[in-house]
């Protein structure tokens, strides 16, 4: 008689449900004071180890793809389809893929336990953009069974972990305004190697030209132009660069992102009208945005491809990228890192640096050279 094959089990780190009970302190201080019976005290409190991911749990029917979990699942049981939209870490709106028996279909999506549950390095275990399977309840409702490995996604740090805004798009549409909040060409530079790291393609979106001398402007699409990131100047008000950013964005997964107050839905409300989005305005005391984007959401576009509106941030915390990493970033800084005197050269004050000369006879930008210097420090900008 054959036997029976043997389910994969896989080891992995488990994110407690719950926290410990905190542990009572200054014991020995009370027994000192209070004349407790040393022999008689309670005994059942226990000291667990620090951080939330301290124990091991064994996944049966999981398997390693690459770096990601997989989780073995019944496929004639489940639907593929995408997340539209994940509001929190277990509620998510799921679209039916083409070829599925319901195409096209959204469902109200809760998230399997073992799919939250198995340890990442993610803050959310489902984000916009996701592929999945899913099990179908009803025609309303649904549970996710399986998140599939991901690709081309824009992720930052956040208290420690990593927070993936949004999975599998092509390309990084990074927002800033020319004024009203001012231009921040340090946060364009964060966002573009935060896209690198994706493995996402970046294009620059310089809103709100209206308000300034679009001469003024020039030098700074210049540098970025020629070290190949397509750079549109744009403007609501006056319509400029609308129409060509509509035609770039045409058959792509692109996702939009930037600062608060730049933009973002009023500039999608433009190139496709009736979405109407949520407009906020900034605050003339702070210089910031307001939020008016509340969580990540997919929006199929009329002229084929999607794109994915994001909340404004204010800072963008590199997640995953060393020190020594962040000049393979730089485009323009490659020529040059080969002929540093040191091979662990990290151009800040290092005896015979060839990209501070560079620096020096201009053939690296002063603004990119301050960023690069500024993701070194951990500054976040």
């Amino acid at each position: 008689m054959p036997k029976k094959q043997a389910k994969k089990k896989l080891r992995v780190d488990f994110r407690k449900n719950r926290n410990n009970t905190a542990r009572h302190n200054d014991i020995t201080r009370a027994v000192e004071s209070e004349g407790v019976d040393v022999d008689n005290l309670d005994r059942s409190q226990r000291v667990s180890g620090k951080g939330d991911q301290t124990r091991k749990r064994t996944i049966v029917g999981a398997h390693l793809e690459g770096d990601e979990i997989v989780i073995d699942v019944d496929e004639s049981l489940c639907r593929r389809g995408r997340v539209i939209a994940a509001i929190g870490s277990t509620q998510c709106t799921v679209q039916e893929d083409p070829g599925q028996p319901n195409a096209g279909r959204r469902y109200e999506c809760t998230v399997r336990r073992v799919v939250r549950t198995v340890a990442r390095e993610s803050r959310n275990a489902v984000v916009a953009g996701d592929h999945v399977l899913f099990q179908p309840a009803d025609d309303e409702f649904g549970v996710i069974e399986r998140v599939e490995p991901r690709q081309g996604v824009l992720a930052r740090g956040h208290q420690y972990k990593q927070h993936i805004l949004v999975a599998n798009v092509t390309q990084v549409a990074i927002i800033a305004s020319a004024n009203d909040p001012p231009l921040k060409p340090a946060l364009i530079d964060r966002f573009i190697v935060s896209a690198a790291k994706g493995g996402v393609a970046a294009l620059i979106v310089l809103n709100k030209c209206d308000l300034v001398d679009l001469a003024d402007l020039q030098p700074l699409i210049g540098m970025y132009a020629r070290l190949g990131y397509p750079v549109i100047p744009t403007s609501v008000t006056t319509g400029l660069g609308i129409a060509r950013l509509r035609r770039q964005m045409k058959e792509h997964q692109t996702v939009f992102t930037g600062q608060s107050g730049v933009g973002k839905s009023s500039l999608l409300n433009s190139i496709q009208p009736g979405l109407t989005l949520r407009v906020g305005d900034v605050s003339h005391v702070t210089q910031k945005g307001r939020h008016t984007t509340r969580y990540s959401e997919l929006l199929e576009l009329k002229t084929g491809g999607w794109v994915v509106d994001t909340p404004g941030i204010r800072q963008l915390e590199l997640w995953d990228v060393q020190p020594v990493e962040v000049e393979g970033f730089f485009v323009e800084f490659r020529p040059f890192v080969p002929r540093c005197k040191f091979p662990d050269c990290l151009h800040l004050h290092e005896d015979g640096c060839a990209v501070r000369l560079a620096l020096k006879h201009d053939l690296i930008s002063p603004t990119r050279y301050e960023s690069y210097l500024r993701m070194i420090v951990g500054d976040e900008g």
